[in-house]
C-alpha cells in the first residue's frame, strides 16, 4: 500500500462513503500512528454489533466474546493490509467471520475421536494419525501447556491474573469484573492486551506448536 492512501483516505475510489466509513478512515490513520486511543474507539463503536454477529453462528456467549477481542487483535495486526478503497467495516466483518469459521471447524474436529473407527465401503477403519504416536502427541500437548504457563506466569500481575481467570477457571468476563471490582471495559481491555503479550511471547516458540 503506498503512502498517498494514508495521507488521502478520501481518495477518488471513496467518494460517496459514508460518514461512518470515513470517520473510520481517520481511526486507522491515526491506529497506524500509534494512537492508543484509535484502537479504543474502533473497538468500541464494532464490538456489540459483531457480537451479535457472531452471536448468530455461535450461541455461547462467552466464546463469542473471545471470539470477538480475537477478530480485533487479528485487524489490528494487519492494518497494513486493509486496502483504503474498500470500507473498513466490510474488511472487518469479512476477518471476523473467517475466525468465527476457524473456530467452529476446529470444534467440529475436536469432537471427532480417532479412536472410533469409521465406516467405509470396504468395511470399518481406524483413523490413524502418520508418524505420530499417543505418547509423542501427550509430550507435545505437555510441553506446550508448560510453554504457555509460564509465559502466563511472566505477565506483568494485573493481565496475570484477569488471563488465570479467564482461561483457567473458566469465569465469564462480567464475572472477573465482580470478582476484582473493575468495570467490564477494563476487565475486557486487560484480557485484550495480556493476549496480545501472550502471543509475541509464544511467537518465538511457535515449532513447539
Amino acid at each position: 500500500m503506498d503512502q498517498s492512501s494514508d495521507q488521502n483516505p478520501d481518495q477518488p475510489a471513496r467518494k460517496g462513503a459514508s460518514e461512518s466509513s470515513l470517520e473510520d478512515d481517520k481511526f486507522i490513520i491515526d491506529a497506524k500512528k500509534g494512537d492508543q486511543r484509535a484502537y479504543k474507539k474502533i473497538m468500541e463503536k464494532y464490538e456489540k454489533p459483531l457480537f451479535f454477529h457472531v452471536y448468530k453462528m455461535i450461541k455461547d456467549q462467552n466464546q463469542v466474546e473471545d471470539i470477538v477481542q480475537e477478530a480485533f487483535m487479528k485487524a489490528f495486526k494487519n492494518l497494513d493490509s486493509y486496502d483504503t478503497s474498500y470500507a473498513f467495516s466490510t474488511w472487518l466483518y469479512r476477518i471476523t467471520t473467517n475466525h468465527t469459521i476457524d473456530y467452529l471447524r476446529k470444534k467440529k474436529l475436536k469432537t471427532t475421536s480417532i479412536h472410533n473407527p469409521v465406516r467405509t465401503r470396504e468395511g470399518e477403519m481406524e483413523i490413524e494419525i502418520s508418524g505420530e504416536s499417543r505418547t509423542d502427541r501427550d509430550i507435545i500437548r505437555k510441553e506446550r501447556k508448560q510453554i504457555i504457563n509460564h509465559a502466563i506466569k511472566n505477565l506483568p500481575e494485573k493481565y496475570r491474573v484477569v488471563i488465570e481467570m479467564r482461561h483457567l477457571e473458566e469465569l465469564s468476563y462480567q464475572e472477573i469484573s465482580e470478582e476484582l471490582d473493575l468495570p467490564l471495559g477494563t476487565v475486557k481491555a486487560h484480557i485484550f492486551r495480556a493476549r496480545e503479550m501472550l502471543y509475541k511471547a509464544l511467537i518465538d516458540k511457535k515449532d513447539k506448536f
